[in-house]
């Protein structure tokens, strides 16, 4: 159960543990956190996805938030996160054969999302309370973008996916706490 996930992980950083606690209290008060129809909040699910020798990320061109930008997407009612992951990943680049490197949560935050348009309809300004899981794949294995959501998908060195990403926040706090805990754990 993601809550009892959470409890037992240990936060990397300040974000994290701050995140983490809003997280919990979200879960604990919100039954319908897991679904888009709580408009305030819902839980989200990215996939941080490295090659074999953990120095390239994988990262796709998100139209709605006009840069790149890791994985992932809404759990839409599904608890088991890391099934939505993998789903997620198969079809936001075409990848059919990747690794899970852990079961346990590789990262987590609270992420604001503009209000937006989406299938015509417009979506509010909203928080995702997003759980990040660690994949690892081949680079040499074609990507393929997922028309709907991305319009390039490719490999990037750590430092090319920092600098190609717009969203500063994401850039300076998220991207690179996760290529320093890559870099961490593996080095």
């Amino acid at each position: 159960m993601l809550i009892d996930d959470l409890k037992r992980y240990v936060p990397y950083n300040e974000q994290e543990r701050i995140d983490k606690e809003i997280i919990i209290n979200f879960l604990e008060r919100n039954i319908d956190a897991y679904t888009r129809d709580n408009m305030i909040a819902h839980v989200t699910v990215s996939s941080f996805v490295i090659n074999k020798n953990k120095d390239k990320m994988i990262m796709a061109y998100h139209n709605i938030f006009d840069s790149f930008s890791w994985l992932g997407g809404h759990v839409d009612g599904e608890l088991d996160l890391i099934k939505v992951a993998k789903k997620e990943l198969m079809e936001e680049s075409g990848l059919t054969s990747f690794s899970l490197l852990s079961e346990d949560i590789f990262s987590l935050e609270v992420l604001t999302v503009n209000g937006h348009i989406k299938n015509n309809q417009y979506v509010p300004s909203h928080l995702h309370l997003n759980i990040t899981y660690l994949f690892e794949a081949n680079e040499l294995d074609e990507l393929h973008i997922k028309e709907d959501e991305n319009s390039e998908i490719r490999w990037f060195t750590f430092e090319e996916g920092l600098k190609a990403s717009k969203e500063k926040w994401m850039k300076e706090r998220i991207y690179s706490k996760l290529i320093s805990k890559v870099r961490k754990l593996y080095f």
